[in-house]
């Protein structure tokens, strides 16, 4: 029995337009195409699917029909390159000294968590890896080639140490490789730790930080943890939500930092009242600040847009776009290629909706590539500063 069929790909195509406008009319959350004449749209950008005969540029034209509603979590995407086998590159959680003339590179730091950094490892800063898996690094050579297809295999390394007493050292370490994911989890655990380094110090060890870097389940208990564990004795706390991509957590971040102390608990010593815990206990009743810039994205923007309607405190950073709604991802007959619309909006009780509508922050502080190739977070020293002077008004009793 012959079950071949014939498969007519630019018909499919035009099929699978049409579809997409059909959705943008029934399921766009403002009913309209914000502005956008999607009638008039879907007449004008027609004549260039006769034009098109592959999938990429399909969904380009998809994105180009959908970014006409000017709106958020919208657009069209293709996966068809997922298919094509890569080899993935690894990484030795190394940063080297990119200024450094002559053969091999030069180690200026090693990163806390990554390969080399393990008891039976002598690699410090200023030490020259001169060599991997025999191959000698020369200058100005691409040495990434020499970890293809190494990821959590063992590679032989050759280290010189040199010395200006003249003992130089040579030898050879093995190491594990390791992923370029797992570089990027280590150097975000590392940003943290500066984060906090930062806040410590620069408040005399009086406020604690927090980062959400997205809005689901997981972070949220993090959050939750570090805030009623580790500063639980904190008098505030910084929290920074940039960076983050969105989720759905505005109403537990709500919940959260609302708290309004009402009880204490503890025991006299010495004639003199101990508070171990504050009431209530599983919300957070001391002064905070936020920290917010450009990239924040969806609940992100949401999320501070609550903590200043509820009056929780000040915001610090940079203004957030308006992209505060819900999307829908749709494949389509084509499964290489995939659509968006923004389906769920939130509207104000005065009727405005919070897509589009920019977050402007209280505090208005740019970091500059300057000030962070200096190693200046000029928005977090504001957003420390901020909450210093908010704690000097802070009404929380028994302090």
């Amino acid at each position: 029995m012959d079950r071949t069929m014939e498969l007519d790909r630019a018909a499919e195509r035009e099929y699978m337009y049409d579809h997409v406008f059909l959705q943008q009319r029934k399921r766009y959350f403002g009913g309209d195409g914000n502005g956008a004449d999607f009638a008039r749209l879907q007449k004008e950008y027609r004549p260039f699917l006769a034009h098109i005969n592959n999938y990429y540029d399909f969904s380009e034209l998809l994105s180009e029909v959908l970014g006409e509603m000017n709106v958020s979590h919208s657009g069209s995407g293709y996966r068809g390159n997922m298919a094509v086998r890569r080899e993935v590159v690894g990484d030795l959680g190394l940063f080297f000294d990119w200024n450094h003339g002559g053969d091999g590179l030069i180690v200026d730091e090693v990163i806390a968590g990554g390969p080399f950094d393990k008891k039976t490892s002598k690699v410090k800063k200023g030490d020259i890896i001169e060599s991997i898996e025999g191959v000698k690094i020369t200058e100005g050579m691409d040495y990434f080639p020499l970890l293809c297809g190494k990821v959590n295999k063992n590679v032989l390394v050759g280290v010189h140490r040199p010395s200006l007493s003249g003992k130089e050292a040579r030898w050879t370490e093995l190491v594990k490789v390791g992923s370029r994911a797992n570089t990027s989890d280590l150097l975000y655990k590392r940003w943290i730790r500066q984060c906090e380094h930062i806040v410590d110090s620069l408040s005399g060890g009086q406020l604690g930080y927090v980062h959400i870097s997205g809005m689901s389940d997981e972070y949220y208990r993090e959050v939750y943890s570090k805030i009623l564990g580790k500063y639980n004795d904190r008098k505030g706390v910084v929290v920074d939500i940039r960076f983050n991509g969105g989720g759905r957590l505005h109403e537990d971040v709500e919940i959260l930092f609302s708290g309004e102390k009402y009880l204490e608990q503890g025991r006299m010593v010495n004639g003199e009242w101990k508070a171990s815990c504050a009431m209530p206990s599983r919300r957070y009743d001391k002064p905070t600040v936020m920290l917010v810039e450009e990239s924040c994205y969806s609940n992100a923007h949401g999320t501070p847009w609550v903590y200043r309607y509820k009056g929780m405190g000040r915001i610090v950073g940079m203004p957030v776009a308006g992209t505060m709604s819900s999307v829908t991802w749709e494949n389509l007959i084509e499964p290489t290629v995939y659509f968006g619309l923004p389906i769920i909006g939130y509207r104000t009780k005065e009727g405005t909706f919070l897509e589009n509508t920019q977050l402007e922050p209280d505090i208005l502080v740019r970091n500059t590539p300057e000030s962070l190739l200096g190693g200046r977070d000029l928005q977090l020293e504001a957003a420390v500063k901020a909450l210093m002077e908010d704690l000097a008004k802070s009404s929380y009793w028994g302090k």
